[in-house]
């Protein structure tokens, strides 16, 4: 019920007012994309005052359809008309059974033959947390790699993973014997020094961590990692560097985790990320797109990892029946149709199209991606660039683009190292057109922002 006692304010307005007097100071988006919702179709989303937005963010990227697709509306009516049951804790139905078909299917052939699933609680951080005791039980080890850059959740095991301080500068003990590595960030080399001479120097560098006796750092568990950090701004893995980590940790035995919560499912223009490079994790972990528009998250793992005990991991709404069914319509829906090509050719066509604003404006430092999983990392170029021509990172000028973005009607998210990269997460159904329209409004933005700050410098 909307409590609009000042009849000036708009609709959308009472109710973020509602929102930000009752929800707790935690909550994060609506401070950046000051919305109401009333109703979503594809990547249109309109606002309970009748404006309409390009929807880019997708529920930070759970929405491979985009919001309501027809079969995943189709599937909830049709499972609801035939009586399943909604929560089954882990007993097994016919709609269960059916999505592990799909999703093993999915899944390479030599990782699906040998491998178990264990479904989880609703969150990407709750399989996460599986994981982490996953390999800690079967190796009877401790210490966990994690890389810079990375994200893997808020939970508390998750958020010990994270590369960013800031989530976690006030929680106090947060899991130990967690290890960050360099992660192959071309546009600011950790190394100072780029292209494939960093990569080469950073596989050097894990080894001789995990080799050098004196590291300080115990057996470890296992690695986590993202094959495309998205939280950390869009950044792709070298090819090259994902096999050699894969080499690295399979002649060591450490259980390799790839976390595929936001690439699994066709994102990066392959079903799995890990696939752009050909090789074959111990773990993965999956949610967002794999629930249909639903919670649901999963762990598959390599058998010989499941030692651990009758109840040894548990979650009341492992059991959401109704997830596995849009989940199962979903990943039918993107393998028949062919989705993760189409967004490999639709990543392509953005990418160059933010390219050529880059060459037109003066805000932008890099575009990167893969697939429809693409980061513009906004710098100031008024400032001097490193050895490597990196200009610092502009975190405000980020922030004044996606507000522009925001007012001429296209939803974006930053992210990235100080919230300066712009990160593009539309549905794996966009079109040739919308591509065109929401590189067109970016383009605005960064005109307006831009001609802004020209004139606050002139009458200063």
């Amino acid at each position: 019920m909307l409590d609009n006692h000042n009849t000036n304010l708009s609709h959308n307005e009472v109710l973020l007012a509602q929102q930000k007097r009752r929800e707790s100071n935690a909550r994060s988006y609506p401070r950046r994309i000051p919305i109401a919702i009333r109703e979503a179709k594809g990547m249109i989303v309109k606002d309970v005052d009748g404006k309409t937005y390009l929807d880019c963010l997708g529920g930070a990227g759970t929405l491979a359809l985009g919001h309501n697709h027809p079969v995943i509306i189709e599937a909830i009516q049709n499972f609801l008309s035939e009586g399943y049951p909604l929560h089954t804790l882990d007993i097994t139905t016919p709609v269960k059974e059916q999505f592990v078909d799909a999703l093993f299917a999915s899944l390479p052939e030599s990782f699906s033959k040998k491998a178990k699933i264990q479904f989880c609680g609703p969150s990407g951080a709750d399989a996460v947390e599986a994981a982490l005791k996953l390999v800690k039980t079967a190796t009877g080890n401790r210490s966990v790699f994690s890389f810079h850059g990375g994200y893997h959740g808020m939970t508390h095991g998750a958020l010990s993973l994270m590369g960013n301080t800031g989530a976690k500068e006030k929680i106090t003990g947060l899991m130990s014997d967690v290890h960050f590595l360099p992660f192959p960030y071309d546009y600011r080399c950790p190394f100072g020094i780029g292209g494939e001479q960093g990569v080469n120097t950073g596989i050097h560098y894990i080894k001789n961590v995990l080799d050098d006796p004196e590291s300080g750092i115990v057996s470890p568990a296992g690695m986590i990692m993202e094959v495309v950090q998205g939280e950390g701004g869009a950044i792709a893995a070298d090819d090259k560097w994902v096999q050699h980590i894969r080499s690295i940790t399979k002649e060591r035995n450490i259980p390799l985790i790839v976390d595929e919560v936001q690439t699994g499912l066709g994102r990066t223009g392959k079903l799995y990320a890990f696939e752009h490079a050909d090789v074959t994790p111990d773990v993965i972990i999956l949610s967002k797109a794999i629930g249909g528009s639903l919670p649901l998250s999963v762990v598959v793992y390599d058998e010989a990892l499941d030692v651990w005990e009758p109840g040894a991991h548990a979650g009341t709404f492992r059991g959401n029946q109704m997830a596995m069914a849009t989940g199962l319509a979903t990943m039918e829906y993107v393998i028949q149709n062919e989705l993760d090509q189409h967004a490999a050719r639709m990543g392509e066509l953005m990418m160059s199209k933010f390219k050529e604003i880059q060459a037109q404006t003066n805000s932008i430092g890099d575009v990167r991606g893969k697939g429809l999983m693409i980061g513009v990392e906004i710098v100031d170029k008024e400032k001097q660039p490193d050895h490597l021509g990196t200009y610092p990172a502009h975190a405000e000028r980020a922030r004044h683009i996606q507000q522009a973005c925001f007012e001429k009607g296209l939803i974006v998210e930053p992210g990235g190292r100080h919230g300066s990269v712009i990160r593009f997460l539309p549905p794996l159904v966009i079109t040739e057109q919308q591509v065109e329209q929401v590189c067109d409004i970016f383009y605005d933005a960064i005109q307006s922002v831009e001609k802004q700050s020209m004139k606050i410098l002139q009458e200063a």
